[in-house]
């Protein structure tokens, strides 16, 4: 259980700790909008949301951070639980990436609403904006934040075109338009919530189904 435990503290502190300063630089160091090339198929593409994973949006803001509070809660227990019984290390490292995903974005959600101020979009992203780049926004500004608790929009920031080309002109409808695969962009926390959900979905399917019904001895 020991082993179990350290190992689940140690990939949740590491990947939050990853999360939260990547987004803190990007909020701090770029304006909304823009964009460096890491390679061809990498971009740090700076965005904000105030909906789910990817820049969706499905809910009021105040009722998906709620909601995202108490999700948290009942994964949270759930990983103790696990912990505390005989379930593969794998099993629990899959729902601390969970975990670790969902509070990451919890934390901008909670906070980012009072401890900076607007982010102004990068001159170009927007029609008319000045040539003049304005300053990017400020950790606990003396003007206070661009919003309330529980109203933070959430920073994404990783982008993967892996493919961005140009439709050909005989392909009907589409014809001449730009198609880019990967489009999302997302941030850490999102990448941890899919990775686990996916080694989950692959390797544990019969761990998941038994634990939900009947604990293992």
């Amino acid at each position: 259980m020991q082993k179990k435990a350290w190992a689940a503290i140690s990939i949740i502190l590491l990947l939050l700790i990853l999360d939260q300063s990547l987004k803190i630089w990007v909020k701090t160091h770029m304006l909304l909008g823009e964009s460096f090339v890491i390679t061809s198929w990498f971009k740090i593409s700076f965005t904000e949301n105030p909906g789910m994973a990817f820049g969706l949006e499905i809910m009021d803001k105040l009722y998906l951070t709620l909601f995202r509070i108490v999700a948290v809660i009942f994964i949270g227990w759930y990983l103790i639980r696990i912990i505390n019984k005989r379930y593969s290390l794998g099993y629990v490292l899959c729902f601390s990436l969970i975990f670790v995903g969902a509070v990451g974005n919890i934390l901008d959600s909670v906070f980012y609403g009072v401890i900076f101020n607007e982010s102004p979009y990068w001159p170009g992203y927007v029609a008319g904006t000045p040539a003049e780049l304005p300053p990017p926004a400020t950790l606990f500004p003396a003007s206070g934040g661009y919003g309330t608790w529980l109203h933070g929009k959430v920073v994404d920031m990783l982008f993967f075109p892996l493919i961005d080309t140009v439709v050909p002109q005989w392909v009907p409808i589409w014809g001449g338009q730009p198609f880019i695969f990967f489009r999302p962009i997302f941030n850490i926390a999102d990448s941890a919530v899919c990775v686990g959900a996916f080694l989950l979905f692959i390797f544990y399917r019969k761990t998941l189904s038994k634990s939900l019904g009947k604990d293992e001895n």
